[in-house]
């Protein structure tokens, strides 16, 4: 009997953000908060891909964030590899890697330098940090660029050297929000490519995403949030039963919000 293990728990976890006016005027809303991720669970296993799918403002990047250790969650708990966000959240850093859109290269620095920089933080022998910079550098093509500083590379090469820079400590666990968002094509297979790769090499994966596509092509199993609330998590075969998985948002969707 082959047993999974189970890498990363999160238990009703809940977010709730206070509104400015200006934000209440572009929610088109009277309250002055909003419940961003509301009472979510779901779990994710060794040597997977899974994908937190959902439209924009559905509470995906709140979630990542409160697994980053970005954001403390109001009530609930995830725990990684068996340390709480909550309670542990050094413990939970030094397992994962994240990477955002959101989240940017200091654009003073080179991308050797923060390599350098963030491997000396986790305290990585000088030996390991240039065999992991000399396979990151050459798989992402940032040597050739290595000591140009970030505000002078392209958006590309940006995502690029983000991505090497938050691997650098080889985690067991990476969680991606948005990773192929303003990509251009040749760059997002680069990085669609390597989760898969990553996923071979017995590493878990968490993306956030609305794109279908992305999902159906790399995720073994898929969680639909949708105004914060887990509507339905499971494989990607058992969600779709055959249909394309678009179809089958827009039923949960419809059923949700009374609406598509």
């Amino acid at each position: 009997m082959i047993v999974i293990k189970e890498i990363l728990r999160a238990k009703g976890l809940k977010k709730t953000f206070q509104l400015s006016a200006k934000q209440r005027k572009l929610e088109r809303t009277k309250s002055k908060t909003k419940v961003a991720v509301n009472r979510l669970s779901f779990s994710a296993y060794e040597g997977e891909i899974f994908g937190l799918l959902g439209p924009n403002g559905a509470g995906k990047t709140t979630t990542l964030r409160i697994l980053s250790t970005l954001i403390k969650a109001d009530a609930g708990d995830a725990w990684i590899d068996g340390s709480s966000v909550r309670t542990q959240p050094e413990a939970v850093r030094a397992k994962i890697g994240f990477l955002t859109s959101e989240l940017k290269l200091e654009e003073f620095f080179t991308p050797n330098y923060l390599f350098d920089f963030f491997l000396r933080i986790h305290q990585v022998e000088p030996a390991v940090r240039e065999r992991r910079k000399a396979e990151l550098f050459a798989r992402f093509g940032v040597d050739e660029f290595a000591e140009v500083k970030v505000a002078n590379l392209s958006t590309g090469m940006k995502q690029k050297a983000s991505l090497a820079v938050s691997l650098a400590h080889d985690p067991g666990i990476i969680i991606f929000d948005e990773p192929t968002n303003g990509l251009d094509v040749l760059t997002a297979k680069t990085v669609t490519d390597f989760l898969v790769e990553l996923r071979e090499r017995g590493k878990t994966i968490i993306v956030s995403t609305h794109i279908f596509s992305l999902i159906e092509k790399i995720c073994d199993r898929v969680g639909i949030i949708i105004n914060g609330r887990m509507t339905v998590c499971d494989t990607l075969e058992n969600i779709t039963e055959g249909r394309p998985l678009e179809d089958v948002f827009f039923d949960i969707y419809a059923q949700e919000v009374g609406q598509v």
